[in-house]
């Protein structure tokens, strides 16, 4: 297996600065060869002088219908690299992007112009998703003078929630939601949600969980109950609109509540919750957890979708 990096964004959003500095530290070098593909040129050129110290070889692939397995296996056989890196171009649909067999995916970055997000989000929002949808971490950078960050932020984890998220300035990591930006007041014991503050609230839950361990969650959710699951646990969540019609997501955590047996798939159902930070096996690790104080059946809600678009 090939080790691959995939580095994905728009034509400059900072992809060739990331995969530069990469290259330049020392926890990243190799004794053998690494493969560097460029699918589009922007402002940052690579110096000779780093490809030669980091052992690296640069080809470049300036046509979409040239990134075909067989012409990068064909590179393969050119140069022998231990690992590759891809320097994917954003306006070429990463739902089609066709590796060998054999090219693994190792780590997939989403580079993302902050100042210019706005306007990618409005307005090539499909391209944007297919690239964010498998990144492990996103990095904002160009930050400057940017007031409303933790918007961008909700917007990202509505496509993908598992991704670790990055904002960058001039000065440095920028921390991004903060608490007086929430649609709901932390220093209250209960939180009453409504469609916003839902979503609002389990995007920032994945990150934020401590936010949430001291206080008791209300909220009208629909049941959604997994094969597999334990007899005494459900989910309830929201039907979430992340990009388009056709990209839905269910945002709900697993909760334990006793009764949940006697609770059926899809009804409405106004829950009072406590949270906790678990071990929970579908999470592949520790996550948020819900304990239910309540749960009382309901109406469905006038806006039954929760808009991310």
């Amino acid at each position: 297996m090939k080790t691959v990096y995939m580095i994905n964004g728009f034509l400059e959003s900072g992809k060739s600065e990331f995969i530069r500095y990469t290259l330049e530290q020392p926890y990243f070098q190799i004794r053998e060869k690494t493969l560097l593909i460029l699918c589009e040129e922007g402002e940052v050129e690579f110096d000779e002088k780093l490809l030669k110290k980091s052992r690296t070889v640069m080809e470049i692939i300036e046509e979409k219908e040239d990134f075909t397995p067989e012409h990068l296996i064909a590179l393969e056989k050119k140069h022998k690299p231990e690992r590759i890196i891809i320097e994917y171009n954003g306006m070429w649909n990463f739902k089609e992007c066709k590796l060998p067999w054999h090219w693994k995916i190792e780590q997939q970055i989403t580079t993302i112009d902050a100042s210019t997000f706005p306007m990618y989000y409005t307005n090539m929002k499909s391209l944007l998703a297919e690239m964010l949808r498998g990144s492990e971490m996103i990095i904002f950078n160009r930050c400057d003078g940017i007031g409303d960050l933790s918007s961008y932020k909700r917007n990202v984890k509505a496509i993908n929630q598992k991704a670790e998220i990055i904002f960058e300035d001039a000065n440095g990591e920028v921390n991004a939601i903060m608490e007086d930006e929430l649609p709901y007041d932390l220093s209250q014991d209960t939180l009453v949600l409504d469609n916003t503050g839902y979503g609002v609230w389990y995007l920032d839950a994945l990150d934020n969980a401590r936010r949430y361990l001291d206080k008791t969650m209300v909220f009208t959710a629909m049941v959604l109950k997994p094969k597999g699951f334990p007899e005494d646990y459900f989910v309830p969540g929201r039907m979430a609109m992340t990009c388009c019609a056709e990209d839905m997501a269910f945002l709900g955590f697993a909760c334990e509540y006793e009764k949940a047996p006697e609770l059926s798939d899809k009804e409405w159902v106004r829950v009072t919750a406590t949270m906790s930070w678990e071990y929970w096996a579908d999470y592949d690790g520790e996550g948020p957890v819900l304990h239910a104080v309540s749960v009382e059946k309901t109406k469905a809600p006038k806006k039954e979708i929760i808009d991310f678009s």
